[in-house]
């Protein structure tokens, strides 16, 4: 019998990347002249919802978008990638969130993003889309969305016994001790130094901020590392667990990979440990092409590179 694919719900951001590449970011008052361009799908919900496909589950999302020329777009490429999109809706009168983004030759970027659409989405839709989140084996949450809207899922995944990943990105002001049920709390270097209050440049500051946040009631902390790895830290035991290194090209989306596919391997049974190595390699892997959801592998893809690193 074959096994059915494990049910990933992504409730977060759809966005369309706007991608210039140029040899160096310019400083201000200044103008410089772009190498490339490059327009995407994205949005850090979509780009998670999308990564999760492609390793092979079953994938939903819940999100707005605007009535611009981007939001039916958006909504006939999550369709086309085989993503549920019947809690994605558009709002009257907003524009779709975009992201106009900045990539220079050592494949560094610099992003600023525009919700839109992704600010409308409240506990009113979630409420709607209840039936379909009861069904989640895991549910994805990131910044991009309003703030009280991730408070209110985090408490719905609690109350249903549903596990839960936060994605605390972008780095953003928030209430710590509502999101403490969350099964997977997983920040970057940037994020974890903002919620935290302290430099985390180095292993040792990671622990220290994966310290902080386990005494504060949270129960598993992974703090993404880039090259380095990624830390994984549960209250019995810390570990940086390696990265698998790669010459990127383009580094956008690479957390979004990262989180996406650590979603499935983890609904799938893999120990953290296990799901957080392959979601390294993952990640790695969309840093060999342009783009965010263009970059991302397939399943098969990933076993063939798994395999020959095993």
């Amino acid at each position: 019998m074959t096994k059915k694919p494990s049910r990933i719900i992504v409730v977060g951001s759809a966005n369309v990347d706007l991608t210039s590449f140029t040899d160096h970011f310019p400083r201000p008052g200044e103008t410089v002249f772009g190498d490339d361009f490059d327009l995407g799908f994205g949005g850090k919900g979509a780009n998670q919802a999308v990564a999760a496909k492609l390793c092979g589950a079953d994938v939903h999302m819940v999100a707005r978008v605007g009535d611009d020329l981007f939001g039916p777009a958006a909504i006939k490429n999550l369709k086309s990638l085989g993503i549920g999109a019947k809690h994605v809706k558009i709002v009257k009168g907003v524009s779709t969130g975009v992201a106009p983004i900045f990539v220079d030759s050592r494949g560094q970027n610099r992003i600023v993003v525009v919700k839109g659409a992704n600010d409308k989405l409240t506990a009113r839709g979630i409420s709607a889309a209840a039936s379909l989140l009861r069904r989640a084996d895991v549910i994805v949450l990131q910044f991009e969305i309003p703030m009280e809207t991730n408070y209110h899922v985090a408490r719905f995944a609690r109350k249903h016994g549903i596990p839960c990943i936060l994605n605390p990105a972008p780095a953003s002001t928030f209430d710590l001790s509502r999101f403490i049920g969350v099964d997977y709390f997983i920040p970057n270097e940037t994020e974890a130094e903002s919620i935290a209050g302290n430099p985390v440049q180095t292993e040792a500051q990671a622990r220290d901020c994966a310290a902080f946040l386990l005494d504060r009631g949270f129960r598993r902390i992974i703090i993404t590392l880039g090259e380095r790895g990624a830390l994984f830290a549960d209250g019995t035991d810390m570990e940086l667990v390696a990265s698998y290194p790669v010459k990127a090209r383009d580094t956008t989306g690479a957390g979004d990979a990262f989180i996406g596919s650590f979603a499935v391997f983890l609904a799938e049974g893999l120990p953290a440990r296990q799901a957080l190595a392959r979601a390294n390699l993952y990640a790695a892997l969309s840093t060999l092409s342009i783009g965010t959801q263009k970059s991302f592998v397939t399943r098969t893809r990933f076993n063939r590179e798994w395999k020959a690193r095993e």
